[in-house]
């Protein structure tokens, strides 16, 4: 006899993996393995509580009060500590701060380090080998595909990120921003511009 579940209907609207997350999840809570609380939870830790959105307070901050930018650039563990986002790894953190003359982009060529309580998980091209070893032999080649094409003036310093040491990058502060709230300019701050792929939005993209 057919059945007719409307949250099946749903499932149709997401794309194939989301789908086959949300099928796994479906039944292992039938199974009594997984608490659906605790998922949620989990979820709502990286959302709200590690993830770019903390990066970006970080780096509007810094774009916004000269002595906590100063203390970034010092010792930026205890700076971004100072804001609440501590590692669950230990990391220790460095600030690179991009000029209008450098460009700074973070790769881990040996596996894949990455800021967590910054920035969250990391994307799946940042852990995949042809970045990896791509980002350091030819950065300006890998900035390009992410449509981010800089002038052949500016210099592309790379930073390699290890298991005690983590790096966040601070993109420029966007023109036309004077008078933003930190809220403000943390909106313009993306999870591609602290690894150094993008740049910080503009008022009018965002």
């Amino acid at each position: 006899m057919a059945h007719d579940h409307p949250e099946h209907h749903h499932d149709n609207e997401l794309d194939p993996m989301a789908a086959r997350v949300r099928a796994l999840e479906t039944i292992l809570t039938e199974k009594g393995l997984v608490d659906p609380k605790a998922i949620d939870a989990i979820v709502d830790t990286y959302e709200t509580k590690v993830g770019p959105r903390n990066g970006a307070r970080v780096v509007a901050k810094a774009w916004s009060d000269p002595e906590f930018s100063g203390w970034l650039q010092r010792d930026a563990t205890e700076a971004i500590s100072s804001l609440g986002y501590t590692g669950r790894q230990g990391e220790h953190m460095q600030a690179v701060f991009n000029t209008s003359d450098t460009h700074n982009l973070v790769v881990c060529t040996l596996c894949s380090c990455y800021p967590w309580s910054v920035l969250g998980l990391p994307p799946v091209w940042y852990k995949a080998p042809p970045y990896r070893s791509r980002a350091v032999i030819d950065p300006r080649g890998v900035l390009a595909e992410f449509d981010l094409v800089l002038p052949e003036t500016t210099k592309i310093r790379v930073w390699d990120s290890t298991a005690e040491l983590r790096y966040l990058v601070v993109p420029l502060r966007p023109a036309g921003t004077e008078g933003f709230s930190e809220e403000q300019l943390a909106e313009l701050v993306t999870r591609d511009s602290m690894i150094g792929t993008g740049l910080a939005l503009t008022p009018e993209a965002a």
